[in-house]
């Protein structure tokens, strides 16, 4: 009986559990479809090993975080259906019912709509995963090896999880709902009047008027502290701050919005008296004050929302941008002499493993394989070249020649926010020889430079954000002193341009190209070797790399007294810099498509739900405008209005606070290289187009219905 009963009030209120039900079957698609990523990748071709396991951790730790994010606001959303459904209860407990009885109606109902969105989803989950794989291939640039119809049973138990996870908390919130009401609150809730909390049109404006001011002065914080990127705790203390305020801001913001927008806009008496705008006005100001702060959190998800798909993809985009750049050659080999990075206390105690060397070890002569043996490059080399780098503090001092704080100070100009402390402002330019780094543009066929006696130049591969100070310096022909010398810049392309030493993004923070003598006189210590390679022709990049394999990397070498004078790094070759760059673009565009569609959807049902719950409370109002001869056009018109405001302002704020804070994000994206923030905001508008702009027409479509019907049952009487 109490089955047949519950299947009969979810189809005859079919129209109340509709957003609920397209809500919960997005999430199931997409907590299905992504979680299948490890299947993906292996169709799609992808060759790194792990990256799949990898991928598919990091994807089902953030659907725990999706799934809580999504249940928390369900249930507060779905306190707005149990609201219209109050009187009903009440009936049943007057016709003898128990509220054991009721609560197993409730629980019947919210299981058989969760199984509906359970099973559709699943349905077009497993095909949408299917067309994904595609999309997986496009992402990581590969094609796909091996395509057929699978199922994932690891994705399926995940989503079924997260799913019954959510049941369970909407539950035990409607139960618990339902036992504590009375029978007598219960029956008059369909007349009883939504109490406006803040009534005197003063502190309403005082409390509209703080959030506003904490929010701005949050704005102001954040633009001129940045991010706290270099890690010092007082720069994470007020950054901790800054989120603090915006997050009281936005709240106070909407709870003053309630009296505060019905007062003010009544003074606008030409427009407040015109039409419907009184009643949509009130109507607007109850509601606020109802849900200002679900509107809040809204707005602040819906921010998350906006920044995680734009400043990640905008990452993305920046790093794949200078990824060909970042390839000067097929192979390099970076060798780090570390005695000469300690300070000159230590070494002139003699303690420690390292030693202090001013003569470059020579890489490919002494190159061996993983047994020891020597290992001839030439058999797969073309050309090399090895540049190195001299250390920027000269021995007996620790201060740097030249630092980048010299440079900020000699130009005038300033690091993005949050920087001041970063590494590339407080160490030291490392100097090149003139004589190799035009050995270096021989090697990748560039002209060479002539810096004559007293002349540098300044190379990076660095973003805009450090290299104009590098550019500013050159374009000004500003000197610098370098011991008893002043060097002027030499013009040249290379100063507008990026300049890596080996296969990494980024290689070159910045270093001062010298005349040969100039190194000589200061009688600086090596600090850094790169040894690069191109292969022959006829040398398949496939055969190159394998070869390469052999070369032992990772280890020290010893000199005559048994320190450590040079640390082999790990050799990279183009192929690896290329599947580094496709799988991180993978992950970040995977993470960032994934958490901002799902947020958005949550949003935007939680709205939805609010406003048809409204549009059914206010539907006996309707009837009264109905009856007195308003037109039925302008009542809609009234409702579009009203929802248009509920969805539109969350989202007006949550866009200036992501305005605010991508400033501040492209300045840190900018290290890496150059940034174009108008294509990934226009996927992240294309995004909330469909989800965000889906739901609000759905939620205009369906009170019109409900308008409609209300009238109707009047005129019917």
């Amino acid at each position: 009986m109490l089955c047949k009963l519950a299947w009969g009030n979810v189809r005859r209120a079919g129209r109340d559990y509709l957003v609920y039900l397209l809500t919960l079957t997005l999430a199931v698609i997409m907590f299905y479809a992504f979680n299948t990523i490890s299947v993906q990748i292996d169709y799609a071709g992808i060759g790194n090993e792990g990256l799949g396991s990898l991928l598919g951790t990091l994807i089902g730790g953030v659907t725990v975080f999706l799934a809580l994010v999504m249940g928390f606001l369900m249930v507060y959303a779905n306190n707005f259906i149990m609201k219209r459904r109050k009187k009903e209860f009440g009936l049943y407990l007057v016709l003898g019912m128990g509220r054991g009885q009721v609560a197993r109606i409730m629980a019947l109902e919210t299981l058989i709509v969760s199984g509906a969105a359970l099973v559709l989803g699943l349905v077009l989950g497993v095909g949408f995963s299917q067309l994904m794989v595609f999309f997986t291939a496009a992402l990581f640039k590969t094609q796909i090896a091996d395509f057929h119809f699978f199922f994932s049973m690891t994705a399926f138990a995940m989503t079924v999880t997260c799913l019954v996870a959510t049941f369970l908390v909407t539950l035990v919130f409607n139960l618990r709902a339902v036992a504590r009401a009375k029978i007598v609150d219960l029956m008059g809730a369909g007349r009883a009047n939504e109490a406006i909390r803040t009534r005197n049109p003063w502190i309403a404006a005082a409390v509209f008027f703080v959030g506003a001011v904490l929010v701005g002065v949050s704005y102001a914080r954040l633009l001129a502290d940045g991010l706290p990127i270099s890690g010092s705790s007082e720069a994470g203390g007020a950054f901790l701050i800054t989120t603090v305020m915006v997050v009281v801001g936005t709240i106070l913001l909407f709870f003053g919005l309630s009296g505060f927008l019905l007062r003010v806009l009544a003074f606008a008496r030409s427009l407040y008296w015109r039409g419907l705008n009184m009643f949509t006005l009130r109507q607007l100001a109850a509601k606020v004050n109802t849900v200002s702060f679900s509107m809040a959190v809204i707005t602040m998800v819906l921010f998350l929302a906006i920044t995680s798909v734009t400043g990640g993809m905008s990452i993305v985009d920046a790093m794949n941008s200078g990824v060909e750049q970042s390839t000067p050659a097929d192979f390099s080999l970076t060798a780090m002499y570390a005695g000469n990075r300690v300070s000159d206390e230590e070494a002139r105690s003699g303690e420690g493993d390292w030693a202090r060397v001013r003569v470059p070890y020579d890489i490919a002569a002494n190159a061996v394989d993983e047994s020891g043996a020597p290992l001839d490059l030439n058999e797969v080399a073309g050309s090399t070249v090895q540049l190195n780098s001299f250390a920027a503090v000269s021995e007996g001092s620790d201060t740097p020649i030249v630092s980048y704080s010299t440079l900020l100070a000699a130009t005038g100009l300033s690091m993005p926010p949050g920087m001041e402390q970063a590494n590339p402002v407080t160490m030291g330019l490392p100097f090149i020889r003139e004589s190799e780094f035009n050995a270096y543009l021989a090697f990748r066929g560039l002209d060479p430079i002539d810096l004559g006696e007293d002349g540098y130049l300044i190379i990076s591969d660095m973003g805009e954000s450090v290299a104009r100070v590098y550019h500013e310096m050159m374009s000004r022909d500003l000197p610098l002193t370098v011991g008893s010398r002043e060097l002027s810049p030499v013009t040249s392309d290379l100063a507008n341009e990026g300049v890596p030493l080996a296969n990494a993004q980024p290689s070159n923070a910045g270093s001062l190209v010298v005349p040969d003598r100039v190194i000589d006189e200061l009688g600086l210590p090596v600090d850094t070797s790169y040894l690069l390679v191109n292969y022959a022709p006829g040398v398949s990049s496939e055969e190159g790399d394998a070869f390469m394999e052999q070369l032992e990397t990772d280890r020290w070498i010893d000199g005559e007294d048994g320190k450590h004078i040079v640390s082999l790094m790990v050799g990279t070759t183009k192929a690896d810099v290329y599947e580094s760059m496709n799988s991180m673009n993978g992950m970040v565009s995977y993470l960032a498509i994934y958490i901002g569609f799902v947020l958005v959807v949550a949003c935007a049902a939680i709205l939805a739900i609010q406003q048809l719950s409204g549009v059914s409370d206010a539907g006996a109002s309707c009837r009264v405008l109905s009856e007195l001869g308003t037109p039925r056009r302008q009542i809609m018109r009234s409702v579009l209005a009203q929802q248009a405001i509920f969805f539109m302002f969350p989202l007006a704020v949550g866009l200036a606070h992501s305005f605010v804070a991508l400033r501040v994000v492209i300045d840190i994206v900018q290290l890496f290289g150059g940034v174009s923030i108008a294509g990934m905001a226009g996927f992240a508008v294309l995004i909330f187009v469909v989800a965000y702009g889906g739901y609000f027409l759905a939620t205009y479509l369906m009170s019109k219905s409900i308008v409609r019907d209300a009238i109707r049952v009047r005129h019917a009487v």
